[in-house]
């Protein structure tokens, strides 16, 4: 056996055991998957939501296979990052008081964390897990994920105004302003939030951008050349 050969043997057992040992557990799916949301086929989607992601177990109102957290579980390891199904079932711990829920394999956190150990740039993800966290009011990781959104989605504005709410459930109103007026400067005029810090007295309208236009450039100094 070549050396070279026995060095990828080596990193390999080491990585798979790695999240073997992850008490989230492993993201390999025997049944099927797991694939990116984001890009996944609509003939991928159907297949597994037509089984076991039905309008009725995604509104925790009519059962597929058996528990919710059975079908909702099978979704998010065939989709770990199924931004629907993360939704759905942290409103079954919520709906259960349980968590992990019936039926389901992990914990709401522990599908979070899936998530993102599966597509960290996933920023629709981020901020479902944000809002999660402010939720149990633990807030120390919120930051960073803030940060990541508003540095990867800056020309985003539904990701600003989301930001920018989030921050206002932290009470931190100088920053959800911020993002309120971003996404208002590029076209997102949803009120909700700038009804919500107008209720707090913490309003103010976005300054107008400086003019860039030729018009309003001063003139250049005369070189005295004719």
């Amino acid at each position: 056996m070549k050396p070279w050969f026995i060095l990828s043997w080596l990193i390999a057992a080491g990585l798979a055991n790695a999240q073997a040992q992850n008490p989230c557990g492993s993201l390999v799916n025997y049944a099927y998957g797991p694939f990116d949301y984001r890009s996944a086929s609509n003939d991928q989607k159907s297949l597994v939501e037509g089984a076991h992601f039905t309008p009725g177990v995604e509104m925790l109102q009519t059962r597929k296979t058996g528990a919710f957290g059975h079908d909702i579980g099978y979704t998010l390891r065939a989709f770990p990052n199924h931004p629907r199904a993360l939704v759905a079932m942290q409103r079954l711990v919520e709906k259960e008081k349980r968590n992990p829920a019936e039926g389901a394999p992990y914990t709401i956190d522990c599908f979070y964390e899936r998530a993102l150990r599966f597509q960290p740039s996933d920023y629709l993800v981020r901020l479902l897990f944000a809002t999660f966290l402010v939720s149990r009011g633990e807030s120390t990781e919120v930051g960073r994920h803030l940060a990541y959104v508003s540095d990867t989605q800056a020309d985003n504005p539904f990701a600003m105004y989301n930001v920018g709410l989030i921050y206002f459930d932290m009470k931190n109103y100088d920053q959800a302003l911020l993002y309120a007026q971003k996404a208002m400067k590029m076209g997102l005029m949803r009120g909700d939030l700038k009804a919500k810090l107008e209720a707090v007295h913490k309003w103010a309208d976005p300054a107008p951008d400086a003019p860039t236009d030729a018009a309003s450039a001063p003139e250049p100094a005369s070189s005295g050349v004719r």
